[in-house]
């Protein structure tokens, strides 16, 4: 079941693939603005035509029949609760496209809930617009008293709005399936200015301490309340706070008497009577400390920008460092990680990197092509299977006549390129999609791909492909086609000519090949492919020539 990603709604995928109590730990990142464009993977690098952008699907929530159905469904899932807030939520917010992102969205956090495990936690990524709806769902769902922690991720250091606050923050919700849940107690490094402020000692060595009270407020009968080292804890109102300091100092020891312990601590010279009237100090050394503990405003992580070399160009791809720290804190090693909006796979990255096995689903070839690809870069030789892709012809031919861009998008992850939008063919001649290369290992040059699914192919494709090789000043051309091709088009591409690399390596210019072939396994013949390395470069190479700092 795990280490699979899976092409498909994931409404489906859940229902038809994923158990009951079979998943340790969901991250979603669904799209959450009801007034944007979702899922636009790609901003091509200067000098591709028109700055093409790649649109997985366009506001798709608009109050229509799939949202009816998607709030009918929510009524005869059985989740009374759920179902009373939605309606309730449809009384006052009316038939709109924020009412039918809820309805899409409650019906599959239903799924979800049913697919966690009873020690599972839920973590949804999502902004102010519809957080506050979100939260209540999830109370529904989940039950309020599932209700973990709201977490605030500072995604930006600043935002320019003339008329409110700066929008500078996502909220992450997190709710667990039952009572007895996963938790890792995990620790992040102290703030410089923190360590400054307080770690103010040293000792002989040069070792950093702070000094803590060894006293508590409130009196207490027993040796908790008896005078020790000349100092009486009583008469100031106080106790000793001995199982406090040694839960954090020494959390091994255990089974000693209050004053055997201050004697220790004495005798290890780890107290000192500092502050007016001689009070009893503990020292605490900065590099015994563990760190700052896990914080629900999250500002040591920030997000991707031009010079991280993690980022692809997908615009809500979120850093590697912030899925870590959620999987490790709510999962163990061999514990099982979904996300079902996988987008360009982030959190399936950090799931592979921490040994969990992973489940991704996405409604579009170009995530799950561009999670391959991000996979096979950062693991290579590790194993995970892909399903609802075209196996063969016959189910490419299928997924051509149902849906022409998802075949295009699919065709040209199958050469192992990136695709351009395919809904502004005006603005690019026809190109699908493009392959960057370096053949001299540092200029990055580009293969312009074209994909017909067509039973009808002739001389003019190529031709075409041809004009926009010369218009962009591609010294590749690819012609990716479902039908045989026609002796006049071979003939023509062959006249295209040769293109010889900085090592004396021979290629043709216009390359033609089939679906069948792609199944058997050929490939374009290209110099030195690296598609994101070469994609990374190009975007660094445009950052620098538009001044920003690298």
């Amino acid at each position: 079941m795990t280490n699979r990603l899976y092409y498909a709604d994931n409404l489906v995928a859940l229902r038809e693939h994923v158990a009951d109590a079979s998943v340790d730990l969901v991250y979603l990142d669904p799209p959450f603005n009801s007034n944007a464009n979702y899922n636009i993977l790609f901003r091509s690098p200067a000098g591709h035509a028109a700055q093409s952008q790649i649109e997985a699907f366009e506001d798709t929530w608009h109050w229509n029949d799939a949202a009816e159905d998607a709030f009918e469904q929510v009524m005869r899932s059985g989740q009374t609760r759920a179902f009373d807030l939605l309606r309730a939520m449809r009384t006052f917010l009316g038939e709109n496209d924020m009412m039918a992102y809820l309805s899409m969205m409650a019906i599959r956090l239903i799924e979800l809930h049913r697919v966690l495990k009873p020690t599972g936690s839920l973590y949804l990524h999502c902004d102010p617009t519809a957080s506050h709806y979100l939260k209540m769902l999830l109370d529904g769902v989940f039950g309020a008293d599932r209700f973990l922690s709201e977490i605030v991720w500072k995604r930006t250091s600043s935002h320019n709005s003339a008329r409110r606050w700066g929008p500078i923050h996502d909220t992450i919700l997190a709710y667990t399936r039952g009572p007895n849940f996963c938790w890792n107690r995990l620790f992040t490094p102290y703030d410089a200015d923190y360590v400054r402020r307080f770690y103010r000692h040293a000792d002989a060595a040069g070792r950093l301490y702070r000094l803590s009270d060894l006293t508590a407020s409130g009196l207490r009968g027993g040796e908790s309340g008896l005078p020790w080292g000349g100092f009486d804890p009583s008469a100031h109102g106080r106790h000793w706070a001995i199982p406090s300091v040694v839960k954090q100092e020494f959390p091994t020891h255990e089974g000693l008497r209050t004053h055997d312990w201050l004697t220790l601590f004495a005798d290890g010279g780890l107290i000192e009577m500092a502050g007016d009237g001689g009070w009893p100090h503990v020292r605490r050394f900065l590099d015994r400390m563990p760190g700052q503990p896990l914080q629900d405003i999250i500002d040591d992580i920030p997000p991707l920008t031009q010079r991280h070399a993690e980022r692809l160009g997908y615009p809500t791809q979120k850093p590697l460092a912030l899925l870590e720290r959620i999987i490790a804190a709510s999962s163990n090693d061999g514990d099982v990680v979904l996300d079902p909006f996988c987008g360009c796979g982030t959190a399936i990255l950090a799931a592979e990197k921490l040994g969990r096995r992973w489940i991704g689903i996405d409604v579009t070839h170009l995530a799950i092509s561009l999670i391959e690809r991000r996979m096979k870069d950062a693991f290579p030789g590790t194993h995970f299977s892909v399903e609802g892709t075209p196996k063969d012809l016959a189910s490419a031919l299928d997924l051509a006549a149902r849906d022409k861009y998802q075949f295009q998008w699919w065709a040209v992850s199958m050469v192992e390129g990136v695709p351009v939008d395919g809904k502004k063919k005006g603005a690019d001649g026809g190109i699908d999609g493009v392959i960057y290369f370096k053949p001299d290992g540092k200029r990055t040059e580009k293969a312009l791909i074209s994909v017909k699914g067509g039973a009808h192919v002739g001389v003019q494709m190529i031709r075409d492909l041809h004009s926009a090789m010369e218009r962009e000043k591609a010294p590749i051309g690819i012609f990716v086609t479902a039908a045989l091709p026609t002796g006049p088009m071979l003939r023509e591409a062959a006249a295209v000519g040769r293109f010889t690399d900085e090592f004396g390596r021979g290629f043709a210019r216009l390359q033609i090949l089939t679906l069948a072939e792609l199944f058997r396994g050929k490939r374009p013949e290209i110099p030195f492919v690296d598609p994101l390395a070469a994609i990374r470069r190009a975007r660094r190479e445009e950052s620098a020539r538009q001044g920003e700092l690298l």
